[in-house]
This record gives structure tokens, C-alpha cells and sequence, in this order.
């Protein structure tokens, strides 16, 4: 992925994030922010299978393809949770992790469908859309323990700094988030399977 492309992800991205934020403060609701937090969230586990090479120009690193979309999720949940509280965040993440649930039910019932006999493309629909369970589970625990303490973390700076520096509540309690979410997904797919050093 190139420097270009990465930038015009980056737009669609801010441009998607700036529609929600308006709707809210305009109609002071956050179904919009909501709806485009679990379509980013899906939007990630679909994408977090290729992994990508992000060139930079300077600099070459490889990451999944859902890098930048999952990151936005941290920035919607304090995006609701500064506007309209912790209690509506947290319900955000669970319609989320629901929505997750279902997709991955639909998704296994119709990979688990007998093939229409003219049809040859059963092998690679399982191998795009198919899952591994362990990888499954671990995403799931990742994204519920991370998405609720970065909102745990934004309301508790909020109090603390009573509802001053933003930014300080978006860095410390957004960074952590992701890092958590990045030990929890890689320590539970790849443990017994990979020396822990490594892992």
C-alpha cells in the first residue's frame, strides 16, 4: 500500500467519522456514530485476514489490512462516550460484539450449506469468508476487554481533568486500548503455538 493509497484511506476514514459526527451534533444522537462503529468494526474482521505492506516511502512495514479502519473504532467510542456518556458507549460495544456474533453465525451456516452440485466455488468461499475458531474467540475478548476500557479510561480522565484536555483523555485512554486489544488477540491466537518470547 502506498503513501497515496494510505492517505486516500485516511480520508474516506476522516470523511465517514466527520458525516457522524455532524449527524450527532446536529440531531444530538449518536445512531449514526453507533452505525458506523459496528460497520467499521465488521469492516475490520473482514479485512484483518490480508495482510498488507504499508510503504511509507521512508519506511516499509507489513499489517493487516483492517489497521486503519480498527483504529477509528477507538475514536468513535470517545467520540460518543465525550458526547453522550460512558453508558452509551458501552451499549455501542455490546450492539457491536452482537452484531459480530451474528455475522459469524450466518457466516458459518453458509459456509456449512451443502454446495449446489454446478457450483465450484465452495473451496474458496470457506478459505475468504470462513473463520477459525480460536481466532474468533481471541478477537472477540480482544475487542470486548479493549473497546470497554478505553471507555472506562475516557470517562475516568474526563472526571479527573473535569471535562478539560480532550486530547489527554483521546492519547491515554485510546493508546492503551489498542495496545491491549493488539496482546490480547496475539497472546491468545498464538499461544502454545509460538514460544512465548516470540509471541
Amino acid at each position: 500500500m502506498t503513501l497515496l493509497f494510505i492517505i486516500i484511506w485516511i480520508c474516506l476514514i476522516t470523511g465517514f467519522s466527520l458525516f457522524g459526527s455532524w449527524y450527532s451534533r446536529k440531531y444530538n444522537r449518536p445512531d449514526a456514530l453507533i452505525g458506523l462503529y459496528v460497520a467499521f468494526v465488521l469492516i475490520s474482521n473482514i479485512l484483518a485476514y490480508k495482510i498488507a505492506e504499508f510503504n511509507l516511502g521512508f519506511y516499509t512495514f507489513y499489517s493487516t489490512a483492517a489497521t486503519l479502519v480498527f483504529a477509528v473504532t477507538f475514536l468513535l467510542t470517545d467520540i460518543v462516550n465525550e458526547k453522550f456518556g460512558r453508558k452509551e458507549t458501552h451499549k455501542m460495544i455490546f450492539i457491536a460484539f452482537m452484531t459480530q456474533v451474528a455475522v459469524t453465525v450466518f457466516i458459518w451456516l453458509a459456509v456449512s450449506m451443502k454446495p449446489a452440485p454446478f457450483w465450484p466455488d465452495q473451496e474458496i468461499f470457506e478459505q475468504i469468508i470462513g473463520f477459525t475458531p480460536r481466532i474468533i474467540l481471541a478477537s472477540w475478548i480482544a475487542f470486548l476487554i479493549s473497546e470497554n476500557f478505553d471507555a472506562y479510561v475516557f470517562s475516568w480522565f474526563k472526571n479527573l481533568t473535569k471535562g478539560r484536555h480532550l486530547w489527554v483523555r483521546n492519547a491515554f485512554s485510546s493508546i492503551p486500548a489498542m495496545a491491549l486489544d493488539t496482546i490480547l488477540f496475539v497472546t491468545i491466537v498464538f499461544y502454545d503455538k509460538m514460544p512465548l518470547g516470540t509471541v
